[in-house]
């Protein structure tokens, strides 16, 4: 069981945690400021600013480079994944959100008359810009650089 528990020793993965809780606590500031009303599922969902997924695996991989090394295999592993992770947020999911908008709007338009259509609306807000993206990942970086300077 000590093996568990040796998870929250790990600086490196509680330091990325942190920085998504971060990017995520972040989206729900803005949102309450955007819609003058609390909304606390935003803290649960994806999408909006900034990136909560770039913010979290840019402090993984900058963590990694600090603590094993900018030339090893584990930071090369860590900046490969985090460039996945960052191109899907602002592609596929941005291109999945786009279609989900439009085919709710095709729903609204051709049932608008008392339509006994029973499937919920879909997920509109998947992913993220590129802007969003950078933004989250500058946030992970600097939380990455901090938590390792105060270290």
């Amino acid at each position: 069981m000590r093996d568990i528990s040796d998870i929250f020793d790990n600086r490196v993965l509680m330091i990325a945690l942190a920085a998504c809780l971060l990017a995520q606590g972040i989206k729900l500031v803005i949102d309450v400021i955007r819609n003058r009303k609390l909304n606390v599922q935003v803290f649960v969902t994806t999408g909006g600013m900034p990136s909560a997924h770039s913010a979290f695996v840019t402090a993984l991989a900058a963590g990694v480079g600090q603590t094993m090394g900018w030339q090893t295999p584990e930071f090369a592993l860590a900046i490969v994944f985090a460039i996945i992770v960052m191109y899907d947020a602002a592609g596929v999911r941005q291109a999945a959100g786009k279609q989900a908008r439009i085919l709710n709007q095709m729903i609204d338009e051709l049932f608008d008359e008392k339509h006994e259509f029973s499937q919920d609306r879909l997920k509109e807000l998947l992913g993220h810009t590129p802007f969003q993206v950078i933004v989250g990942s500058i946030l992970g970086v600097t939380i990455s650089w901090l938590a390792t300077a105060a270290y």
